[in-house]
């Protein structure tokens, strides 16, 4: 095994702070024969699930971590105190540990968040068993007090750290020209010798190449919205913290074997496999005697004589082909595990169409299933269109049926919180998505942070064509304009440039529009959690890894074309008419038939 493992390392998820993007992090540790790399971002594990699956496509070990922000008291957010914060880097050792771990960033957000997520020493003993400590960088609480002159009460911080993490705490070396790091390099030495506690080289690593350090101060100042040329901007004083080769550590830590072996030694003591490969279903509710199978066959069988009854058509259609489509159905889902899905699904739209909350008619290949227009699922026969179940469900290709629902968007919220009601407030989460910092987006930031005017930097902007896909290659290959600015003009080179080694990054993280999980046990148990804006809980996973991580996504998307539907219904009721069933409608009438001959629409979807 190498001598040296990178174990302090922020990639593009702490966001606008670290600017290493997951897969150019595996890819540079396998090309330095690295066996395993680590993930600590800042406060939070946005990128921890994704990290694991990339390093297993390398083929290194992931070593999954966190630099979480020390407080006195993670409950305190108004005293002089509640500002005051340390670094601590805490690794996963093993499964336990990583548990451990989720729920100490999770409680971070959910309780301690003042600023920037927060966990107190009372929290890191409660849930230490699995975990290595390493003392962090300068802004570590032990680096600190050396800093401030203060030996003795680094060596009470360092016993206090030590009995928390019994055989697992490290004394963390940095060599990055920072005069501070000097101080706190000897003072840890120091301790070390009088306390017996292991060493660790590490290099706080925020950006894969050297020349990269610019770029980075770049991000910085998009991150605290200031200019390079302000003289109170945050920076680093360092252009060190780069991805350095084995080769590169050891020439300034080779005078401390030790502090370079430990790494190897850490990394081989952690060996974490997280749970990619089972679905958890949330505990569905039935009737005694029942079983999932039992009463998910029931509820469509009994749910099809009930369409049947009612059908539009009913004197011109063969009710037992309906009985033997359903049938094939009901076998296909049930050998591939899913009833408890549908039940699911079933319960909360039926529930919000009981309460008189406009649920859209359903969309999607959804619409091919007798099963789900049985349950009132979807809306739409089937059978006379020849849509087909297989596009839906197909027993050669298992994957989790998704059925995307519309509801009225007034009150959508009172589905999630029927939700929240049924399954438990700590088992009912909204997913996360990433802002990235794409093309266009990107130049505007870069303009701003290089001081540019907004006049400027939006005239290039402007040049960037409008495309999802678009980068600052492809813009500088499709306008001539814009590479005839590039090729004369070394402010607009300078720009164009950062915003290339910028682009695509992580920029911010935000609630999804319509994703909702749930999960059988509390959410924690399964994934880590923050809290968005409006105080939802959120999974710091986004949509993919959460579904990676087994838990079950449903898509609650908010219609205003549901509530203008609705508002319709109700203004017809209110002139003393009677509204037409949507439930029943008959999709003959010619005058609409007429209407879409003659384009007179506007604004249809799916």
């Amino acid at each position: 095994m190498s001598d040296f493992v990178h174990l302090h390392c922020h990639t593009e998820y702490s966001l606008l702070d670290g600017a290493i993007r997951v897969k150019d992090l595996c890819s540079r540790a396998k090309d330095f024969g690295m066996p395993a790399c680590a993930i600590t971002d800042h406060g939070n594990l946005f990128g921890a699930a994704k990290f694991f699956l990339t390093c297993k496509d390398f083929g290194i070990k992931p070593i999954i971590g966190c630099e979480v922000y020390v407080c006195h008291d993670h409950l305190d957010k108004t005293s002089e105190l509640a500002r005051k914060r340390n670094h601590l880097i805490l690794l996963s050792e093993t499964i336990e540990g990583y548990h451990n771990l989720v729920k100490l960033v999770s409680r971070s957000y959910l309780e301690g968040f003042h600023y920037k997520p927060r966990v107190d020493k009372a929290m890191l003993r409660r849930y230490s068993e699995g975990l290595i400590c390493l003392s962090a960088c300068i802004a570590g609480e032990i680096p600190r007090a050396l800093n401030a002159g203060d030996m003795d009460g680094a060596i009470a911080l360092a016993r206090e750290y030590a009995d928390i993490y019994p055989d697992r705490f490290y004394l963390e070396l940095q060599s990055n020209s920072l005069p501070e790091q000097e101080i706190a390099n000897k003072g840890l030495l120091e301790i070390a010798d009088h306390l017996k506690l292991p060493i660790v080289a590490t290099n706080d690593c925020h950006y894969l190449n050297a020349d990269d350090a610019d770029a980075h101060e770049v991000l910085l100042c998009i991150q605290t919205q200031t200019t390079m040329d302000d003289p109170k901007r945050m920076r680093f004083g360092t252009h060190d913290l780069y991805y350095k080769s084995g080769e590169e550590m050891e020439a300034v830590f080779g005078h401390l074997p030790q502090s370079l072996s430990n790494t190897a030694e850490i990394a081989e003591r952690c060996n974490v496999e997280l749970d990619m490969g089972h679905h958890y279903f949330p505990v569905y509710k039935l009737p005694e005697g029942a079983s999932l199978d039992s009463e998910f066959r029931r509820l469509a069988e009994e749910g099809l004589e009930r369409r049947l009854e009612k059908h539009p058509n009913r004197a011109n259609i063969d009710p037992q082909a309906y009985r033997d489509r359903l049938q094939y159905e009901l076998k296909v889902i049930l050998e591939m595990g899913f009833p408890g899905y549908f039940l699911i699904v079933q319960e909360f739209i039926n529930w919000a169409k009981d309460h008189g909350i406009p649920v859209g008619p359903g969309r999607g290949s959804a619409a091919g299933s007798l099963v789900a227009w049985s349950l009132r699922i979807t809306n739409l026969d089937p059978l006379p269109y020849n849509l087909l179940f297989e596009r839906f469900l197909n027993a050669e290709r298992v994957s989790l049926p998704d059925i995307d629902v519309d509801f009225c968007e007034r009150r959508r919220t009172e589905v999630i919180q029927h939700m929240v009601d049924t399954y438990g407030k700590d088992s009912v989460a909204q997913i996360t998505t990433f802002g990235t910092m794409k093309a266009k987006g990107v130049v505007r930031d870069v303009g701003r942070a290089l001081g540019m005017s907004f006049a400027e930097t939006d005239r290039i902007a402007k040049l960037v064509p409008d495309d999802l896909k678009m980068t600052i290659n492809k813009a500088l290959e499709a306008e001539p304009d814009l590479q005839k600015l590039y090729d004369t003009d070394p402010q607009v080179k300078k720009l164009l440039d950062t915003a290339r080694r910028l682009e695509g990054l992580s920029r911010h993280a935000s609630t999804h529009a319509a994703g909702l999980v749930v999960s059988p046990r509390p959410m924690d148990e399964f994934l880590p959690l923050y809290t968005g804006k409006r105080g939802e809980l959120v999974t710091q996973f986004d949509g993919p890894m959460t579904e990676k991580s087994g838990l079950v996504k449903f898509d609650f998307l908010g219609l205003k074309t549901m509530t203008l539907i609705q508002d319709t219904l109700d203004n017809i009721t209110l002139q003393g008419r009677t509204p037409p069933d949507l439930d029943n409608l008959p999709l003959t009438d010619a005058a609409t038939y007429d209407l879409y001959a003659r384009g007179d629409t506007d604004g249809i979807f799916q």
